[in-house]
């Protein structure tokens, strides 16, 4: 019966004598919105996902997979193992404990809603060729939500920090990562930071560093060789399935990518080269400056001053030394510290004006010449290019930086080119104590990407 707010039939008494009837069709509309709303709810969530993922390939082109900030006020970003001051940013499936943290300064006073997310790459830092929920477990992308206020600085600055793996978002798969920090939308993005995820059972693995085997290298190019042993992994085609990576110190511009191997035996794959392909200019020793302290000039410190609303401090004048003797010193391998030994609270340290000047018997007519290293985020900054001081008959540069102990090094990149050479100004020695990183992949038949199976840290024998 059809009912109106005019009709004389009672809903009650039909309720009364019709009771289990309505009950069941009660139930059943009960049960279709349920069913309808789970089908919302996943199609909704499918939906996002697809989007999420559209977009950040539709995106993809405003940031690079390296390491890289993409705007303004962003300083000292550092990728670390939690609780160490140095190392390689390697995490390892499997271990719950393991983690890596992320860190980064924001000088400008802008409201910025920091996100991240991860992107798995191949073994050559192309994007894979999967959706991140093939990878992530849990939540696609997360917010930044740990910060702490500079305290008692002249440049006021925010300090940002991520832990991870979360319980919101964890790795599934190992392999090369991106880690996208970006405002609000990946469209915004603020940086990018490269890091590894490692199988839980790796491979075995030995090698050495020593003088190139090429007579011509002898006494200025090192040469990296080193065995895999495979284990449990049923490698069938490593000619075509395995590639090896060899980075120099913190560089990733100069790194050997796939490196595949020389010969094999019986669980053995042996990547020692005598062609070169797996050797790198030794270069020269990191030059160092301690501004840890503004009090008084620590090493290699000339001058500390105030000016400009500005801690201002000199190192001390350099000397350009491409065919000089080999000098041993203990250095950082082009890394840093961040530290205030006057006030040894957290987030004390205050940022820097930092002089250099070099003096060069010739001149620098087809290139640049820049200050580099971790300082610099192992990238050629703009800001930190010399220039030429007529006056004075020497190259200078300043630029600010957090307080710290440093190493340091000029490289020159020549007109029209992305190279950066490190031996043009500092010359290059077999001798010199750099750290070498070795990264196996394996793309076992069928699938799509390059699990990361071995990893290994070599220096000068």
């Amino acid at each position: 019966m059809f009912i109106t707010p005019f009709s004389h039939f009672s809903f009650r008494s039909f309720l009364e004598k019709n009771g289990k009837i309505w009950d069941l069709i009660f139930l059943y509309f009960c049960h279709l919105i349920i069913s309808v709303m789970k089908k919302t709810l996943i199609t909704a969530a499918l939906l996002a996902c697809l989007t999420w993922i559209a977009s950040a390939q539709s995106e993809s082109a405003k940031f690079q997979m390296e390491d890289r900030v993409y705007v303004d006020g962003i300083r000292s970003v550092t990728l670390l193992p939690v609780d160490q001051y140095h190392g390689e940013p390697v995490a390892q499936l499997g271990l719950g404990d393991e983690q890596l943290v992320l860190g980064f300064d924001d000088l400008e006073e802008v409201d910025r809603y920091y996100k991240y997310t991860f992107i798995h790459c191949s073994h050559d830092w192309q994007p894979s060729d999967m959706n991140p929920i093939e990878y992530l477990d849990g939540f696609l992308e997360d917010e930044l939500e740990q910060y702490d206020y500079s305290f008692n600085t002249i440049q006021h600055y925010v300090h940002h920090q991520l832990v991870f793996p979360t319980p919101n978002m964890r790795f599934t798969l190992s392999g090369n990562y991106i880690l996208l920090v970006y405002d609000d939308t990946p469209d915004h993005p603020v940086l990018t930071r490269r890091f590894l995820v490692a199988e839980a059972e790796m491979v075995g693995m030995s090698g050495s560093v020593h003088a190139a085997s090429d007579v011509n290298d002898r006494f200025t190019k090192q040469e990296i060789d080193f065995v895999a042993y495979t284990g449990n992994y049923l490698i069938r085609n490593p000619a075509m399935t395995v590639h090896a990576t060899i980075k120099q110190n913190g560089r990733w511009d100069n790194a050997v990518y796939g490196l595949t191997y020389r010969s094999s035996s019986p669980g053995e794959l042996n990547f020692d080269y005598d062609d070169g392909r797996n050797t790198f200019p030794g270069g020269a020793e990191f030059r160092t400056f301690d501004i840890s302290t503004l009090h008084s000039n620590a090493d290699r410190i000339v001058g500390i001053t105030f000016k400009n609303h500005e801690n201002q401090a000199y190192v001390l004048q350099d000397d350009a030394r491409p065919f000089g003797a080999y000098e041993s010193r203990s250095t950082m391998r082009g890394d840093c510290l961040y530290r205030n030994r006057d006030l040894p609270n957290p987030f004390s340290e205050d940022y820097v004006n930092t002089h250099f000047t070099l003096k060069s018997n010739f001149p620098f007519t087809d290139g640049d010449v820049y200050v580099f290293g971790k300082l610099t985020d192992w990238q050629i900054q703009p800001e930190a290019k010399l220039h030429y001081n007529d006056t004075y008959q020497y190259w200078e540069t300043d630029f600010l930086i957090k307080q710290g102990m440093y190493n340091y090094q000029y490289v020159y990149v020549p007109h029209g080119s992305d190279i950066i050479d490190a031996t043009y100004i500092e010359g290059s020695h077999f001798e010199t104590r750099n750290r070498y990183s070795v990264y196996l992949y394996f793309r076992e038949e069928g699938s799509s990407y390059d699990k990361l199976i071995g990893v290994s840290t070599y220096t000068i024998e």
